[in-house]
Order: structure tokens, then sequence, then C-alpha cells
């Protein structure tokens, strides 16, 4: 029993190791975000890396700051969020090693370079709260944003309440809360955070457990507005029907259309006229 158990045990360490020491090739995915530098319109440098992006409808008065999902080309929002926040000056920026931006990912480096980013944003945009929107990866990225800084609505797309758990929900077999490295506890992040949240759920996700989800529900001290989508995947929530009606609505945002029609019937002046814009 003993040779039987040996090389069994041997194995399911080595594999432990080599989980342990590759795991950010599993937990990191920028291969399909891979763009040149070239076709950014934004820079950043944090250190001696430089994080690149795009910028949509510069010059507003509002602005809201996107962290997107493992393996999200997130140039290709640019179209949508131009025209769902008319209001907003939206930030678009890869996390180091995706898009153009340079350098390899890891947690501390991430939170460190959202964090530059955001205080950059506020410094263009002084007398105004800033949004923050976080999706699937992104949600633990904004989560640790929201910790050490003042945003003022906070929107979570298929958001987890840590990272670690995610990965032990899909390797039930290996000691995940041991080997992780990377994080992300939402949970911990958000224990103070009272400020206005959305959370959107997805009820066909298969990525982030509805359990996750729940959790980190469970664990906000003021409860956040909950958009349940029963039909969405993980992957198609922008979809699904009501995503964007209510993510409009919870920043606020409003279309050139409808402010046209309600001031030909105030016949007043505009009080928030529009300017205009440029994943």
């Amino acid at each position: 029993m003993f040779w039987i158990a040996l090389p069994l045990t041997m194995a399911y360490l080595g594999l432990c190791g080599f989980m342990y020491v590759r795991q950010r090739d599993l937990v990191y995915c920028p291969q399909d975000t891979r763009v040149e530098a070239t076709q950014t319109n934004f820079s950043l440098v944090n250190g001696d890396v430089t994080l690149r992006g795009w910028v949509v409808n510069p010059g507003r008065k509002r602005a809201l700051v996107y962290f997107g999902g493992n393996s999200e080309p997130i140039q290709g929002n640019r179209g949508s969020f131009a025209r769902w926040f008319p209001e907003h000056t939206v930030y678009l920026v890869s996390y180091r090693g995706f898009g153009a931006s340079e350098g390899q990912p890891d947690e501390a480096s991430l939170a460190s370079d959202a964090l530059l980013l955001f205080d950059h944003v506020r410094r263009l945009h002084p007398r105004v709260g800033i949004d923050v929107i976080g999706y699937s990866l992104g949600s633990g990225v904004a989560a640790h944003v929201a910790a050490q800084r003042r945003v003022r609505r906070l929107a979570l797309i298929t958001p987890y309440d840590t990272l670690v758990d995610v990965g032990q929900a899909h390797y039930r077999w290996l000691p995940i809360h041991l080997l992780a490295r990377d994080r992300f506890d939402s949970v911990s992040n958000l224990s103070r955070r009272t400020g206005p949240t959305l959370v959107v759920r997805a009820g066909r996700d298969r990525v982030i457990p509805a359990a996750s989800t729940q959790r980190l529900i469970d664990a906000l001290p003021r409860r956040p507005q909950v958009l349940e989508l029963p039909t969405a995947e993980h992957g198609n929530v922008a979809r699904a029907p009501g995503f964007v009606r209510t993510l409009r609505a919870f920043f606020g945002a409003h279309t050139r259309r409808t402010r046209t029609v309600a001031t030909r019937r105030s016949r007043r002046p505009n009080p928030y006229p529009l300017r205009r814009k440029p994943t």
C-alpha cells in the first residue's frame, strides 16, 4: 500500500508545485488583447512600465474609469461607452501585460497601476467624484480602488468575493487557498464601502460561481443595488435586456435625444450642455 501511495503523493505534490509556479499564466490571459501602441490614444507611466489605453468622450466634466475582464479587448467598448455615457469622459486602460501596456501582471502591480490611474483622472476632473466600473477580474481591481480612494459610484459586473474562492470552486482537488499568490479579496476591500454600489449578476455564469457573488453581496455593509440577469452568461451580460438601461440610470447618464425633447417641452436652456467624444 505504501508503494502505491508514495508515487501518487509525489505526483500530487509535483502538480501543486507546478500550479504554484505557473499560476499567473492561468490567472492572467492577455493573449487576445494585444494591440500596437500606435492604436492607443492615452498613456501613463508607473515606474519603468508604460500603461496604454483609450480615452472616450474627452473634455467632459464627469469621469468614469473602467477595469476590464480577463482576456477582454477593452478597446471594443469604446463605441458603446461613448453612447451609454455621453456626459462622462471614460478611461479604458489595459492592465500591464495586456493590450499595448508593458510589464507583467500580478495583483500588487495591478493595484498600484489602478490607484495611479484613478489619481491621474481625479486631477483631470477635480470638481466631481469619479465613477468606476469593474467587470469580472476587474471587479477585484475596482474593489481595491474603492477601498483606497473615494469612488462616487461603483458598478461591479459579475463580481466575486475573492479570486481564491473562485479558483477553489474550479479546482476543488487542489489547495488553492494555500497556493494562491494573487487573492483579490473584494470582501475585505469593500468592508467599509457605504457609497452607492451596483452588482450585476449573470444567471448562467460558469466562470464566477453564484455563491461567490452572493457572499460579496452579503458582506457589503450597505445593501447594493442588484441587477439579476437570469439568462445572461459571463461573457454576454452587455446584451442582456435591462443591462444598459440599469447601468446608465445608475450613473445618471442621459442621451442627447432625451435632453433635446425635454428642452423643447420646457423651452428652457439646457443647463448641462454636452460636448463631444473620439479596449
